[in-house]
């Protein structure tokens, strides 16, 4: 029998934005969440989510893209199903394992045999936890710092979604973007972040500077940075 009793909880929305500071604006959202594993409780909750985004910010198109989400759009934006393809073996990698194939630490990595793994497999993996500290990311010889803290991952979206030009049109109809499952107390990497930002680098006619990592990071840099990990340092919760 489903719970009845409801939970307020908070959630990130991840805005584009074109005629600011700020690539992406993120907020935090108050909503209601329908206690339960049932798929209609998640929808409900999306659903309440997102009634809130669109009266808050008067959006009437906001994409979730958790797998909960009943949009169709939401699978192929997936991190775990969005292929990047690599310039040196010119093979396809999903963004999830292209990720943590890359993460170097303090007594090993890159461990690049996760680039073949099934995706959640390769978040899985226990040498990501039993090796240290995480000192940066190494993907293919390409060296990344972990400052600031999300500009490899997004880089590696980013990428991927540019090179899959059937997404585009469909993305860009959206003003803002969620992902019910992402919790910003345990994580600071998040793909529906990656994609606000994919739409206003994309409305801003700047997407030929984002292969070169270095003119990424230089593009990243012109802008001030609105995510959830400045919201947890401003106390929201």
């Amino acid at each position: 029998m489903e719970q009845s009793q409801n939970a307020v909880e908070h959630r990130p929305v991840f805005m584009p934005r074109v005629n600011s500071d700020n690539l992406v604006k993120t907020d935090m959202v108050r909503f209601e969440r329908h206690v339960g594993f049932a798929s209609r409780q998640k929808k409900k909750s999306i659903n309440d989510l997102h009634q809130v985004i669109r009266k808050k910010y008067g959006f009437n198109h906001v994409l979730e893209l958790s797998s909960k989400s009943g949009n169709k759009l939401s699978f192929p934006l997936s991190p775990l199903s969005l292929k990047l393809t690599n310039e040196h073996d010119g093979r396809e990698y999903s963004v999830e394992n292209a990720f943590y194939a890359s993460k170097v630490f303090e007594h090993g990595g890159p461990y690049i045999d996760l680039l073949n793994a099934p995706p959640r497999q390769a978040k899985k993996d226990e040498r990501l936890t039993a090796s240290g500290e995480l000192i940066g990311y190494n993907y293919f010889g390409m060296e990344w710092s972990i400052e600031p803290l999300t500009t490899f991952y997004d880089w590696l979206y980013v990428n991927a979604l540019k090179q899959n030009p059937s997404l585009h049109e469909a993305v860009m109809q959206y003003q803002a973007f969620t992902d019910i499952t992402f919790n910003p107390k345990k994580s600071i990497h998040c793909a529906a972040y990656a994609l606000a930002m994919f739409v206003a680098l994309n409305k801003r006619e700047l997407l030929d500077e984002v292969e070169d990592p270095m003119a990424f990071f230089d593009l990243c840099s012109d802008f001030k940075v609105s995510n959830t990990e400045q919201l947890l340092e401003k106390g929201w919760v």
